[in-house]
């Protein structure tokens, strides 16, 4: 496929795997249940969607080792910790700042690589995380004059960022033969049972709920994974490092959302926040010129 025709078939499925996502910020906000309860849910929906492609490749399961079973329950403990997080976060501040803050997973990315896997970096690397980090510290000056429940989502999201990545990094470096739709369904049932003791322990409700809020359960479970999907067939014709960009398209797609359907407004230190914030991942995605490792593991998973 010549680079010009590449690029035009590209566009449209990438726009629509970024505004899918970006989606994800706008039904947390609409929905009133505990963040908990939507996590749980949305897990055991999008398990329960995915069972017709399971069963097609079932026989892979055979091929899953004990300690692939044990690494992909561990993935499924931190996604559902980013879930709840992250969920958490959009509760208490803006889906601008929550989803900006979001944007540093490849700078969290390269982080863990470097203490976990001795990775090295460069100087310009560098460069670019304190930018994209001085731009996450304005977000929070701005949170700072409004409340103190802003700041505490801004934290809230940001330790997402750290659950997820723990979940990629888990995946990456010990998952490597299980197929894509076995080890997703594997850890979003984990995910899910995960969900479910918590919400036992912590004697949240189950049940109860009006019909809006089953419908945003669903969607949930349904949107997001639409660009999940997209992305992995989009890996057949580009590079991991292109599908990584689009992690910058979500906050400028859910803030822009957030203005239209929810009225949200932006103080002016959280727009010089954001545009730092996503200055410096960009600048940081567009210069790992070499394959690495961390560049396989910043796919957004909202």
């Amino acid at each position: 496929m010549e680079q010009g025709d590449r690029s035009k078939s590209i566009g449209l499925p990438l726009t629509i795997s970024i505004i899918a996502i970006s989606f994800s910020a706008i039904f947390v906000k609409w929905s009133d249940a505990p963040a908990s309860i939507l996590s749980m849910y949305r897990m055991w929906l999008a398990s329960i969607l995915m069972l017709p492609i399971v069963w097609k490749y079932r026989a892979e399961f055979k091929k899953i080792t004990k300690k692939d079973w044990f690494f992909l329950f561990f993935s499924g403990l931190f996604l559902a910790l980013h879930f709840v997080l992250w969920f958490g976060s959009l509760k208490l501040t803006t889906v601008a700042s929550s989803t900006i803050i979001l944007a540093l997973q490849p700078i969290v990315s390269m982080i863990g690589g470097f203490f976990l896997f001795k990775e090295r970096t460069n100087g310009t690397a560098l460069i670019t995380m304190g930018i994209a980090i001085v731009g996450a510290m304005m977000i929070g000056w701005g949170d700072f004059g409004l409340n103190m429940d802003a700041i505490r989502g801004d934290i809230l999201s940001f330790l997402s960022v750290i659950a997820v990545v723990g979940y990629l990094l888990i995946v990456q470096s010990t998952v490597k033969n299980v197929l894509h739709w076995i080890y997703s369904f594997s850890v979003f049932l984990s995910a899910s049972i995960v969900l479910t003791i918590y919400n036992l322990l912590a004697g949240v409700p189950f049940s109860g709920y009006p019909a809006k809020e089953w419908g945003i359960f669903l969607l949930l479970a349904i949107v997001p994974t639409v660009s999940h999907v997209i992305n992995n067939w989009l890996l057949n014709y580009v590079n991991a490092t292109t599908i990584s960009m689009s992690i910058l398209g979500e906050p400028v797609g859910a803030t822009i959302l957030a203005i239209l359907l929810l009225g949200e407004h932006l103080a002016g230190w959280q727009i010089v926040g954001g545009i730092l914030v996503l200055l410096g991942v960009f600048l940081f995605l567009i210069q790992q010129k070499k394959p690495r490792h961390i560049k396989t593991i910043v796919q957004s998973e909202n």
